[in-house]
């Protein structure tokens, strides 16, 4: 099985710190390895730390990055461009009036990434399972209520951990 992480995933596991939980990212790094866990580079942009001056970034050591900040840069090839089928699902996605709602006018207005469609997309594309922490919400656009119309598998992290059986 394949599965698409949200972002808000990854902003959940951030306080899995490493070394409180070297169990949890070893098995995290052997499922990216085999191409178990993927995401879009959307979830990228939004994972993306806001731009610094160059002076900034050339002070800013390793040691002083967020550890999930250097797991992101390290494992960017998970973050996948959007394949023309998936574009073409982005769009049927949106056929549908009420899950244009999906993207928040202020996202747009600022040229922010939106992530959520592209995640839906890939999982659908790729016969995959979005994991993410939005929750279902009766006549939303979250996450899983698209899911669900389109019959996309969905489940949270605690979830994705208990499907797969991962115990600490």
């Amino acid at each position: 099985m394949i599965y698409v992480f949200d972002t808000n995933v990854f902003r959940t596991i951030k306080y899995y710190f490493p070394d409180r939980f070297p169990s949890f990212w070893a098995q995290l790094d052997l499922y990216v390895r085999n191409n178990m866990i993927i995401s879009v580079k959307e979830v990228y942009g939004e994972l993306k730390p806001q731009e610094k001056t160059k002076k900034e970034r050339h002070q800013k050591t390793k040691k002083e990055r967020h550890h999930l900040d250097i797991w992101v840069v390290k494992n960017k090839s998970i973050f996948k461009k959007a394949s023309p089928e998936e574009m073409e699902f982005v769009s049927e996605i949106f056929l549908v009036p009420h899950f244009r709602n999906c993207v928040r006018k202020e996202h747009l207005w600022k040229g922010m990434p939106v992530a959520d469609p592209f995640v839906i997309a890939s999982a659908k594309i790729n016969q995959a399972c979005v994991v993410t922490e939005e929750k279902n919400k009766k006549n939303s656009a979250q996450i899983p209520n698209i899911c669900d119309h389109f019959e996309i598998d969905c489940t949270n992290l605690d979830g994705f951990m208990e499907r797969e059986k991962w115990l600490f």
